[in-house]
């Protein structure tokens, strides 16, 4: 990993799935929100994008870096290429980007504050909250999570990736 340039006490950290891509945050993220509009919805394969911007100059890419996909004329949409992890979506003549809320390594510490796009925004999208809930255990049965071994990188910084007794040859 590199040495962090702006001290070793990031604001946050995250990355993509694989962990090929690693970045540190040296500033708070502003103007959370969850865009619903239907080109966040293809770049993320999801209902919707959650994103927070910070100053270009105060992210610190500490392990590879992103791929870029030009989604329009004016934006730049950064991804895992390896894994395909959505990470940024920025402006090209701006100096902010838009962090992936879910590729932190702990989303919870930003909670959206307003929602955009909503022209795209599912119908049934405010129902959500009815539906009927299970936790993991409960929604696959026991023997198969026992056999679950994880590959992804986990919510934390590491040294290396992939550690040297994992085979990704399957």
């Amino acid at each position: 990993m590199s040495e962090l340039v702006h001290g070793n006490n990031p604001v946050h950290t995250g990355g993509c799935q694989c962990g090929a891509v690693r970045y540190a945050l040296h500033a708070q993220l502003q103007k959370s929100h969850i865009c619903h509009c239907r080109m966040c919805q293809k770049a993320f394969g999801s209902f919707f994008a959650a994103l927070a911007v910070v100053e270009e100059t105060d992210i610190e890419w500490v392990r590879g870096r992103p791929m870029l996909f030009r989604s329009s004329s004016i934006t730049d949409r950064g991804f895992c290429g390896s894994c395909g992890t959505p990470l940024t979506f920025q402006m090209i003549e701006g100096s902010r980007v838009n962090i992936s809320l879910g590729s932190l390594d702990d989303p919870s510490k930003v909670p959206p504050e307003i929602q955009i796009g909503i022209e795209s925004r599912m119908p049934w999208f405010d129902t959500l909250p009815g539906l009927p809930e299970k936790n993991t255990a409960e929604a696959i049965p026991a023997e198969r999570l026992a056999r679950i071994e994880s590959h992804q990188h986990p919510d934390h910084p590491t040294d290396m990736w992939p550690p040297l007794d994992i085979d990704h040859d399957l």
